[in-house]
Order: structure tokens, then sequence, then C-alpha cells
């Protein structure tokens, strides 16, 4: 049957009133039924609601927090894994978000804004106290202006703005100095508001602690922030207990490390040029998995070689090289580390180990040498663990038991004036060359130090890589990943 336009437009007509009357039918006892989801009120309508997420559950003003901001009135909701404990009376109008399932409970909501029903959301610290009208002057500065993020002091201090620069490939986040007025990110106790579509468009939208977590994530995306002047109170509180105290910085400490682990940033530098630093250490494992075909998977993600994993192949190089001169054992760059020293005086910044090449018959001058060459892995008295690798016949000098960040020492011996050796791995660099190069050693800036090298690094380079080594770049598996594919 053909249905004419007139006939198609009163069928939409009735249609829709049908919908409008299910929608205000109210069923016995004057109890709605569960409307179906084209009748439930919509997300983001106007005003502010307050989250509270940065608190402690053994100290904390939580409940005189939540009972100001609640008098305003605005919706306060409070955020945490679970119920804090103590338990806090708060205000019976205050809401409970919990973020952690418990296997004998139904599980909380997969998308906590779904309990964000207004256009704008406040993350308020723990001890802060509410000023009418001062949300609304903050949201009304959020869409009047370029930025995405507003900020307000909590207490006399004043916010100090910063700029914060990004560097993914190499794993760090900078901060310097800021214009005051709009910037990056803030140092200081604040009340931070945004759009609860921007807060939740974020892949750690309530990631502790909350404003580094808001600050780094919004400057992947260009965000940014504008500080208020106008200022909330501050709670009188005595300040934490020496034991509470000594918990807050701990807990304070875990959640920094595993922030900067979701967000991949393993070096923070600060305005002042102080560092920290979130990667591997002697007593942790290295911050890489098995290298497959040449290729470590950072390099597959667009990213270059942790800065803390540099960190400490500089520090095991430099090691090594001390005891092998201390020792008298003959050793040169080799490899893709003279390729660095040539290029940058440094390791490469996508390389995962350092190559030296040195004379076999040097072995037995290093009892650590020596040692590894038995078949006994020997751990120094620095913590550096020397072994013979699986692979053939060469040694390893690894930055711990724990942390297998090495340096490969390749021993070559000369036969007919040709530098050659029992066990060859198949890299391109992995070829014989004359001894003239060693004859003599010249120094040479490394990661640092002053290395041994070949006397002319140049013709050695191009030999193993060919003609424009220095000069041209590239991936040590161009068939997987090519420079600048990035």
């Amino acid at each position: 049957m053909r249905v004419t336009p007139c006939q198609a437009a009163l069928a939409g007509a009735i249609g829709l009133n049908l919908l409008l009357l299910y929608c205000a039918w109210r069923g016995p006892g004057g109890s709605p039924p569960p409307p179906p989801p084209s009748c439930r009120p919509l997300r983001g309508v106007p005003g502010v609601t307050v989250l509270l997420r940065d608190f402690e559950d053994f100290e904390n003003d939580l409940a005189g927090t939540a009972r100001s901001f609640a008098s305003l009135p605005v919706p306060v909701l409070v955020a945490a894994e679970t119920a804090p404990y103590p338990p806090v009376p708060l205000p019976a109008e205050v809401g409970f978000l919990p973020l952690r399932p418990a296997a004998d409970r139904p599980p909380p909501l997969a998308h906590p804004e779904l309990h964000i029903r207004t256009r704008h959301v406040a993350l308020v610290p723990d001890g802060t106290r509410a000023v009418p009208g001062l949300l609304e002057r903050m949201r009304d500065v959020l869409e009047g202006g370029a930025v995405r993020l507003v900020a307000a002091p909590v207490g006399s201090a004043p916010l100090r703005c910063s700029e914060l620069r990004l560097e993914p490939r190499e794993w760090t986040a900078r901060y310097g100095s800021g214009t005051p007025g709009v910037c990056r990110a803030v140092e200081g106790t604040a009340v931070l508001l945004l759009r609860t579509r921007d807060l939740f468009a974020l892949p750690f939208p309530l990631a502790r602690p909350v404003p580094t977590a808001l600050f780094i994530q919004a400057a992947f995306r260009g965000w940014r922030l504008r500080v208020m002047p106008a200022a909330f109170p501050a709670a009188r509180r005595p300040p934490f207990s020496p034991h509470g105290r000594w918990k807050a910085e701990n807990l304070a400490e875990t959640r920094r490390r595993r922030l900067m682990h979701d967000l991949g940033i393993k070096r923070e530098v600060l305005a002042d040029g102080r560092e920290r630093w979130y990667g591997c250490s002697k007593e942790t494992a290295r911050c890489f998995g098995t290298v497959h075909a040449r290729t470590p998977q950072y390099l597959l993600a667009g990213r270059w070689t942790p800065p803390c994993c540099l960190r400490a192949l500089r520090e095991t190089a430099r090691h090594v090289t001390g005891v092998l001169e201390a020792t008298g054992v003959r050793y040169w760059l080799e490899g893709g580390s003279l390729l660095g020293a040539a290029r940058l005086g440094d390791i490469i910044p996508w390389d995962y180990d350092v190559d030296l090449g040195i004379y076999r018959e040097d072995v037995g001058k290093c009892r650590w040498l020596a040692a590894a060459a038995a078949g006994e892995p020997v751990e120094d008295a620095e913590g550096f663990l020397w072994e013979k690798a699986a692979e053939g016949d060469f040694y390893r000098v690894h930055y711990s038991r724990s942390n297998r960040l090495h340096v490969d020492l390749w021993p070559f011996y000369p036969r007919g004036g040709v530098m050659t050796k029992d066990t060859w791995l198949g890299h391109p660099q992995d070829v014989e060359f004359p001894e003239s190069f060693l004859q003599p050693r010249v120094p040479m800036l490394f990661a640092g130090f002053t290395a041994m090298a070949p006397n002319n690094a140049r013709a050695f380079l191009e030999l193993k890589f060919g003609p424009g080594a220095i000069e041209n770049p590239e991936y040590p598996n161009p068939a997987i990943k090519r420079l600048g594919q990035d």
C-alpha cells in the first residue's frame, strides 16, 4: 500500500502524542513507572555539581566540607573506591559514588558521569568552605573565555600559575613559569571547575591526585586554565597527627607514581630544575620487556627509550668502562653506541643497550669477567651483575639483578690483521674490521664521560652501517618501524 505524505504526517503526530501521554502518565498510587530512555531527564541541566574526591579516610573534614557546599544548595557527591572508614556522618542530601566493585554486591555504575546531571562540575578539595555565588562566577568565566578549566584558590595563599609542556616521546612533563591569569597548571590548593562532558571525556577523570591528573590530561589536549582572584575559605582544623602525616605522605607518593604510570610519564622536570623520576630503579624490573627483531615495544607505541632507562644505561656504561680501564682490559665503543657518540656524544635516544668491544685475550684481567666466563653470574660491590650471555660467546653487565638494562661486551680477537669474533647475531653492524682502527684507540665523549673508541669513527661506522650513517639516523629495524612514522 502506498503511503501519502499526509498519511505519514498524521501517523507521526499520533505517535508523538502517544509518547507524550506515556511520559505524563502516572501509575497507581501516584508513582510513575520507569520511563523509557527517551523520557528520562536530559543530562546537562544548568548548575554545578560539587565532587569531593581528594580526602583521606583516616583524618579528614569531609562532613564539614560536604555540609558547607550542600547548604548553597548544589548537588554534592563524595567519590571514593569504598565508603570512608571510620564512617563519616554525611548530610542526607549528599550522595556517595562508589568507584570500586565488590564481589558480593551489585557493581557500581560503570560510568560515574551518569550520577552528575549538571553541565558543570567542581572538584573541591577536603577542608574547603563554600562561598555563595562563587561557583556560579567560575562557571560564567568558563563559558565566557577560551579556557576549559577555571581554578579558584582555597585559603589565603594565592595560586601560582605555571606552564606545562609534555614530551610524550620522551615520557617527560616539563613545568615552567607561567603568565598570571591563564596557564596550564597551578601550584597550591584550588577548586577546579570544568564542563562535565570535558571531565568525563578524559581517560582518567577521577584519578588522584586530582589536580595533577587533570592538568596533565588537559595539557595533552591543549586546554588552558584561568585563575580566579576570589578565594574559598579553608576550614580551621588541627594539622595531621605525626602518624597521619606519615600515612598521607606515603599514600600521596603511591598515588602519584600510579598516576604517572597510567599517564605514561617517567620524569617531571620542575620549574626550579629539580626532577622527579617514576621509572625503573635498581630494585625494580626495567621499563620494557624482551626486545624482538631489534624493535622495542615503546618504538611501536611512538615513544623513545624511557629517560630512567637512559639514565641507568649511562650509569652502567660509566661503571663498566671504569672497571675495564682499571683492570687493563682494552675496550672500544661498538655499533649503535659508537654511532650515538659520533652523532650526539650520548646514547641514541631510542637505543636499549650499550655495546662495547673488548680484546678476548684480556678477559682474564678482570675478576668479574673471568667469573662470568667460567659460567658464574657475579654481582660486584656496586650491585652490577656480570654474566655470560645465553645467546653466545659474549658478556653482559646488568644494571642490577632485578633490572636487566645492560652493557654488552663483545670479545674480538685479531686474525691476520682483522678483528673477528665467534658469535654473530646477524645485525647489520655485526662484521669484521681491520685491527688498524684500534691502533691506537682514541678518547671520545659518550654519555657524560670519556670512553675509548676506534681512531676513525666515521670510516668505522660507514664500514658497518654504510655511507652517511652519522648524518642519516634510522631506527634499528626499518622494515618494522622507520624513523618519521610516529
